[in-house]
């Protein structure tokens, strides 16, 4: 066997060893795998080699990379209902994962057209705006960029940078159910920004959704924008 037949045997084999290790239970989904210095150091091989047999699993979906954090075992998608009454601690709660929210940014500013319209409200009026990362057993699955009016939630800003939760800040400026109106669908990919975030390589798939919240007179209460990782989340529609 010539030099190069052999190092191909010697990832292969790698490979073949983490995989026996993924499927009796040494690393389980979401866990992060030992660094390429010490596989490499495991196994007696080059870096090289080992980059090699990581990313044949990562080819098979086994596991991923996200950028300055290492090698991590694929999980199995984050199952995310949206319905009337889309909640995301309770969606998390539900499956099983401990949910959390990381402000980017919270500031009152005027409302672009956009924004404006899906409020209901005249151009350039006064909206607060909140971004952040949501979070799902502490991996990144989507940003959010929520709007309101600030008119009507003059301390909305305050209860946000408290509660981290969207529900319990509008239940302390008096709006106790809001619903669904709309959501929209579509399809992504990850600029630079958002994947740092998101820890995903740029250009990764992300389903974007656009919804409107309404209060029980039908006026709109939230316009709200979601990236979410194409590879961590299944989106559920669901009747209620």
């Amino acid at each position: 066997m010539d030099e190069t037949e052999n190092r191909s045997a010697l990832w292969a084999t790698i490979r073949d060893a983490l995989e026996a290790d993924l499927a009796g239970g040494l690393y389980a989904p979401g866990d992060k795998l030992p660094s390429e210095a010490q596989l490499a150091a495991r196994f007696c091989v080059n870096r090289h080699t080992v980059r090699r047999a990581l990313a044949a699993l990562a080819e098979a979906g086994i596991v991923h990379a996200r950028r300055g954090a290492g090698v991590f075992v694929t999980a199995r998608p984050t199952t995310y209902r949206i319905g009337r009454r889309t909640r995301f601690h309770q969606n998390l709660h539900e499956a099983g994962l401990h949910p959390e929210k990381r402000h980017v940014r919270l500031e009152t500013r005027a409302a672009d057209a956009r924004e404006a319209g899906a409020l209901e409200l005249t151009p350039g009026a006064a909206v607060h705006v909140w971004e952040g990362v949501s979070v799902a057993d502490g991996t990144p699955i989507a940003l959010f960029r929520s709007v309101f009016c600030a008119t009507r939630f003059p301390a909305l800003k305050e209860a946000l940078e408290e509660t981290h939760s969207v529900t319990a800040a509008l239940a302390r400026c008096g709006l106790d159910d809001y619903t669904r109106r709309e959501t929209r669908f579509s399809v992504t990919v990850a600029d630079a920004i958002k994947a740092r975030h998101l820890l995903l390589p740029p250009g990764a798939p992300l389903l974007r959704t656009v919804a409107v919240n309404v209060d029980a007179q039908a006026r709109p209460v939230e316009y709200g924008r979601t990236w979410f990782a194409g590879e961590r989340v299944e989106l559920v529609v669901a009747d209620e």
